[in-house]
């Protein structure tokens, strides 16, 4: 699709939390708010004509490698939020996003992203063949730290199992981000997440996993961190780090 004629560099968009975004307590869930993050940054893309219906003309897609997200607070159900996004970098394969969330002006949360062009036929990395120019870069930060890479324990205990089943799936046939997340967050201390006691959320992607693939959870916690790993045939898939306020 042609870049749309309302394109801007750093696009808005308002949502209202509705009751299917919220945990029992009314307030956003985690994973809900990185749902939301993430439709932001879909549609900035689709308006300037780098989405995945775009991408795929050239067998390519937009895969996350890593997330940080800074919480101030979360929004709870018919509030109105404002999702900002702008994009830092791009070039070749590879751009840094930022997302802000702001609640009747006030900024609540912050989030950079990093991502990466991948061709949907080889699986590999690809530099994305379409033209890019007209986003502006800007280099604003949306959070204090940048995404980093987690240091993972291999003698963390494994708490859970999973197999990948088709509503695990999204449009690029590999297990979508969030899932994860979701499966992380299940096996966690609800009173902990209830009480909005998650100061940041790190998060990065080494591997895709499948439809029937079996995955192990593995974790290790202390008073600052709960760090959640999950593998594959003992190959690491993903990393969580939750840093608790």
């Amino acid at each position: 699709m042609p870049v749309a004629t309302n394109f801007t560099s750093i696009y808005e968009h308002e949502y209202e939390i509705n009751f299917l975004h919220c945990y029992p307590n009314g307030y956003l869930k985690y994973t809900d708010l990185c749902n939301l993050l993430q439709i932001t940054a879909g549609n900035h893309a689709d308006l300037g004509g780098i989405s995945f219906t775009d991408m795929q003309e050239h067998h390519q897609a937009w895969v996350m490698s890593r997330m940080r997200l800074e919480i101030d607070k979360l929004p709870k159900w018919r509030d109105t939020v404002t999702v900002k996004t702008w994009v830092k970098t791009l070039e070749n394969s590879r751009s840094i996003r930022c997302m802000e969330m702001h609640l009747k002006g006030e900024k609540i949360v912050g989030c950079e992203t990093y991502w990466a062009v991948i061709n949907t036929k080889t699986r590999r990395p690809d530099a994305l063949a379409l033209p890019h120019n007209h986003f502006e870069k800007f280099q604003i930060d949306a959070t204090i730290k940048p995404t980093n890479k987690i240091d993972i324990d291999d003698n963390a205990s494994i708490i859970g199992s999973q197999k990948v089943v088709l509503s695990d799936l999204d449009v690029v046939n590999h297990v979508n981000n969030v899932k994860y997340m979701e499966w992380c967050l299940d096996l966690e201390d609800t009173k902990k997440l209830l009480n909005q006691e998650v100061d940041t959320l790190d998060i990065n992607f080494m591997r895709e996993l499948n439809l029937n693939d079996q995955a192990d959870i593995h974790k290790l916690e202390n008073n600052e961190y709960s760090i959640y790993s999950i593998t594959k045939e003992h190959k690491n898939a993903y990393a969580l780090q939750i840093k608790w306020k």
